[in-house]
């Protein structure tokens, strides 16, 4: 941490539950970091709408950047969010404008409203993006129409992020806090740390606020204590 998070001044040294003031991450196209993992992902987002299909997965383990891609795509071609459930509506609104389905294994989907969304972007030349742990293969369709309309998707698999990409992501979150932390702090914590984006930005967090409560600067040791809580955590996308 730098000078100005130093002990002190309005810190006070009793370790207390600081406000959980909001800091404004960078998501724009601009500030996404690239790295091979990422790399196929970040092209067919940039190739709209040059799309190879009309319906392009995103497929990725939790916290791979997919959230972020999606809304990168969403700003570019001003696509609306849809859940393909019954009497959602969602293949009216495919027809007039591209659609993005976030978390697609997760939040789960009618088969015959997903199914009539894909038909709409197909005929009106829209566009679907949709984003997933899994690929779709391995979702639980059970309608022979869709499972087929899904086969003709493009997917693209974002694999786990690499040592280069956490440390870029790490120094950025901090960055976007107006905090700056030594290389070598960062690389003691991306080698130690779930290989995630959502990781980094969870150890991000609370070693800013756990700092903040006790006043003190950001060190290996305080590293160490939120690497070791969170280790057998469960972080979500």
């Amino acid at each position: 941490m730098n000078d100005d998070k130093k002990a002190g001044g309005s810190r006070k040294s009793a370790e207390q539950l600081p406000l959980a003031f909001t800091h404004d991450a960078a998501t724009g196209r601009e500030d996404l970091l690239v790295s091979d993992p990422l790399s196929a992902a970040v092209a067919i987002v940039d190739s709209w709408p040059n799309w190879p299909s009309p319906v392009v997965v995103l497929a990725g383990p939790i916290g791979s950047g997919k959230t972020h891609l999606a809304g990168i795509w969403q700003a570019r071609s001003g696509a609306v969010p849809i859940h393909p459930r019954a009497g959602s509506g969602a293949a009216l609104t495919a027809a007039a404008d591209p659609v993005v389905f976030e978390d697609a294994d997760r939040r789960g989907f009618d088969d015959t409203e997903l199914f009539h969304v894909i038909n709409s972007v197909r005929e009106n030349g829209t566009g679907l993006l949709i984003t997933s742990r899994l690929w779709p293969m391995s979702w639980p369709v059970e309608l022979p129409d869709l499972r087929s309309r899904l086969r003709a998707a493009t997917v693209v698999e974002i694999g786990e992020p690499d040592e280069e990409l956490l440390s870029q992501v790490i120094v950025k979150l901090f960055a976007d806090r107006q905090l700056f932390i030594d290389d070598k702090l960062v690389l003691y914590i991306v080698n130690r740390m779930e290989r995630s984006l959502n990781a980094a930005q969870t150890i991000v967090e609370r070693l800013d606020r756990l700092a903040l409560a006790r006043g003190t600067r950001i060190t290996r040791t305080l590293a160490a204590e939120v690497l070791n809580e969170l280790g057998n955590s469960d972080l979500m996308d």
